[in-house]
């Protein structure tokens, strides 16, 4: 083995030679492990990988590689990229620096080449290149500041959030996104980034190219370099806008709800006492009242049915006389009217309590007896509840749970009127009340 042969089998790198006509000559270990294969010496030519494929991929002859293209033309070439195919189809891309070898003359003897494996920088690469892809295709702005603070990237995410392009906003403090009023925030975010703290989810306020303010959820990271060390922060800022309102819209559900539970308990109180007072019996009370509790949940989920905006009319006099009549003995009739939560409420115990009355004593106790329900909707609303061949009706002699709702609960509850008269073939209830009390707001 030769001096050059013993130089060369100990560096790390891979190098090989050729003589002038380009046949194999000498080859390191470190070759060997490259190609992942052992040429012939003195027959295989130009490399001694299995096969060869350019830079991006197309397969290339081993004689126009850049050992032969160093040969053909006489001189050195640096930094020539190809990729070596090991027989078990691993692809090793590599830098390539053939040179030819002259004589004292300065004739061509051969030519010696070194490789440099590049396999982990191209996966660094692709990393890099698939985390710019990430960054800059993310719905989310996500930038980049050194520890003073100035902005160093800006994705598209960034520039649709705060309205500044990529060139506005590299260069300049993040400053200028913080309102006056909340500047300190960026005192206490760099003092965490330098000590390497992480930020999760800091709900807070920026403000955009165009003075207006924005709710994002911001997670502040620190960036290290090699060593470890601290050199600045990556931050990724979310558009809260929609949580906001949203979170602001379940707050006032919420106290609506509150509200109206606190409204069912009262009702639901007044049904206990005033139905207490005249039942005769324990059983009775209880019938009494599971009805009634029964009617006031149905009216309640019309409400639910309509995000809670209110319910038909149609539809509250049907759920609520449904279950003592067959639809032929009831006539519904009137414009379509969108009730107010109140009305819904207020109507729908009325309701309930001349259909209970009308079933037990009233012409839906009778084959024959009918109920119409009739209602106009002009400067004021006028309700008519009014039954025919039933039975002969008496004035009752007391006031009871569903009189006092008829005739004092529904018509105040309105702002309205209600007239119950006894007739001598049924019952009639009329209501009279302000429109705008009994229809739903308009949007």
């Amino acid at each position: 083995m030769t001096n050059r042969e013993t130089l060369l089998g100990g560096l790390p790198v891979a190098v090989y030679t050729t003589d002038a006509s380009g046949r194999i000559t000498y080859f390191n270990e470190a070759a060997a492990a490259l190609w992942g294969h052992r040429p012939e010496i003195g027959k295989d030519e130009w490399c001694g990988s299995w096969r060869l494929r350019t830079a991006e991929g197309e397969p290339l002859a081993h004689g126009d590689c850049p050992m032969a293209l160093a040969l053909r033309e006489g001189r050195a070439i640096h930094n020539a990229e190809a990729v070596a195919e090991r027989p078990d189809g691993t692809l090793v891309p590599f830098l390539a620096f053939p040179a030819p070898m002259r004589d004292e003359t300065g004739m061509i003897t051969g030519a010696i080449n070194l490789l440099v494996d590049i396999s982990a920088q191209k996966q660094a690469e692709i990393q890099t290149q698939r985390l710019a892809s990430i960054v800059e295709s993310s719905d989310d702005a996500i930038v980049s500041k050194d520890l003073c603070g100035v902005i160093q990237s800006w994705n598209a995410g960034a520039t649709r959030l705060f309205g500044y392009g990529a060139d506005e906003a590299v260069g300049k403090h993040v400053r200028m996104l913080i309102p006056d009023d909340r500047q300190d925030e960026e005192d206490l975010i760099l003092g965490k980034v330098r000590s390497g703290q992480r930020i999760d989810h800091f709900d807070t306020i920026r403000k955009r190219k165009d003075g207006s303010f924005v709710a994002i959820s911001l997670t502040v990271s620190p960036v290290l370099n090699s060593a470890g060390k601290v050199i600045g922060a990556s931050k990724i800022a979310r558009d809260i806008t929609e949580r906001k309102e949203s979170e602001s819209r379940i707050r006032m559900l919420m106290r609506e709800v509150n509200h109206r539970v606190k409204n069912q308990f009262a009702v639901i109180l007044s049904m206990i006492r005033e139905t207490g007072k005249h039942a005769t019996t324990i059983a009775d009370f209880d019938t009494q009242i599971r009805n009634r509790i029964m009617a006031l949940s149905q009216s309640q989920d019309l409400l639910v049915d309509g995000d809670w905006r209110g319910a038909d009319l149609a539809d509250l006099v049907t759920n609520q006389i449904r279950p003592f009549a067959a639809e032929r003995r009831i006539s519904i009739s009137g414009v379509p009217v969108m009730l107010s939560t109140t009305a819904v409420q207020n109507l729908g115990m009325a309701f309930h309590e001349l259909a209970t009355n009308s079933a037990k004593h009233g012409a839906l106790s009778s084959d024959q007896g009918t109920v119409e329900i009739g209602w106009t909707a002009s400067d004021r609303f006028r309700l008519t509840w009014k039954e025919t061949n039933g039975p002969a009706v008496a004035k009752a002699s007391r006031k009871g749970f569903g009189r006092i709702v008829l005739e004092r609960v529904a018509p105040l509850a309105l702002n309205g009127v209600g007239n119950l008269s006894f007739q001598p073939d049924g019952v009639t209830w009329t209501l009279d009340a302000p429109l705008d009390l009994v229809r739903t707001p308009g949007p």
